[in-house]
């Protein structure tokens, strides 16, 4: 235990090395040292997984070269003593097995659990001892090794022991949109026989879920939207979507006529995308007192905002924060029990 400090503050301020006063996640540099205050976790790292948008950021900066990916990714972890993309301002997520459990944490880990960590690299502070030899460069999830630091107010699950790692990693990374969709059409469908939801990149990771999710709760017609032919066709034989939709969600009337034609405009949208410039189209795709839900990293949320005064647009705007309770058992539940969703998983790992 850490000498100068029994017991950590519970969000993890006293790991803040700058500025002084900030929180973890938007401090420029944690400590990340493994020694532990009397509340915290230390988490053997084996596999990092990247959000979608900053690992796009990072391979189109680098023109799909994985050797100068990897290389930055080790730059920015060494610098800031966590994963945060300097450009995106997003992180990802872990699994590891816990190493060392401080006597007053209030997590209920152990020593030996396999765990994912369920709050964002952004404000984990992580240490790399490997290199990362083992990962290309190429894709999202990231064979590693290393220790990550959880604090009191952290979040982490073990391991379910029916799903492999990858699986486990990719869903529980995504888990908060579906569990804030279901929240959100459930609303809608018990003051309203007919919902329609519209998922704006619907053939993800967290837009499948998200249509799952607002399928069993109580959406009646749901329109996927996705950019190419290929995620057409896709989202079609998975059958998770009533209408799909081919439209570019930076096109606002664009999207807001396609949407249209398959049976908009929705009560509910849920932008998934990775890419800036969709907020527009979100808008105009939602009717007057619908509501839209925004799960991407890249999304601005200053332009949603303005964007939705300037058309008059009477819609209410959520940010999807990644954490409603029971969000991880909520989205497992739906991987397992819905083949389309597994079928779209495993085209994009």
């Amino acid at each position: 235990m850490n000498d100068l400090l029994a017991e950590g503050d519970p969000v993890g301020s006293h790991r803040v090395l700058e500025p002084a006063g900030a929180l973890p996640q938007s401090a420029s540099r944690l400590d990340a040292r493994p020694e532990l205050w009397a509340d915290e976790v230390r988490v053997g790292i084996e596999r990092l997984n990247l959000d979608a948008a900053s690992f796009r950021q990072l391979s189109e900066k680098h023109a799909g070269n994985g050797q100068a990916v990897r290389s930055e990714v080790l730059d920015i972890v060494a610098e800031r003593g966590k994963m945060q993309n300097p450009v995106t301002g997003s992180g990802g997520m872990l699994i590891g097995t816990v190493e060392e459990v401080g006597p007053a944490s209030p997590l209920g880990l152990h020593v030996g659990d396999r765990v994912a960590t369920l709050v964002s690299l952004t404000l984990t502070p992580l240490a790399i001892s490997d290199g990362l030899e083992r990962w290309d460069g190429m894709s999202e999830q990231v064979p590693a090794a290393g220790h990550a630091i959880l604090f009191g107010r952290s979040i982490a699950a073990v391991l379910p022991p029916d799903l492999d790692d990858a699986e486990a990693l990719a869903v529980m990374d995504v888990c908060g949109a579906p569990a804030l969709t279901a929240r959100v059409v459930g609303g809608y469908a018990a003051a309203a026989d007919d919902v329609v939801v519209a998922v704006i990149g619907a053939a993800g990771k967290s837009g499948s879920l998200s249509l799952a999710a607002a399928r069993r709760a109580g959406a009646t017609h749901l329109i996927g939207v996705v950019p190419n032919e290929h995620e057409a066709r896709s989202l079609h034989d998975s059958g998770l979507a009533d209408e799909v939709v081919l439209a570019d969600a930076r096109d606002p009337r664009g999207l807001r006529d396609a949407v249209g034609k398959a049976g908009g405009p929705a009560d509910v949208t849920v932008v998934c995308v990775d890419v800036p410039g969709c907020e527009g189209g979100a808008v105009l795709a939602t009717g007057t007192g619908g509501t839209i839900i925004f799960f991407s990293m890249a999304t601005s949320f200053s332009a949603a905002a303005l964007g939705a005064e300037g058309l008059a647009a009477d819609v209410t705007m959520l940010v999807g924060n990644g954490y409603v309770p029971g969000h991880a058992d909520l989205a497992l539940d739906l991987y397992r029990a819905t083949p389309g969703v597994r079928d779209l998983f495993g085209q994009r790992r």
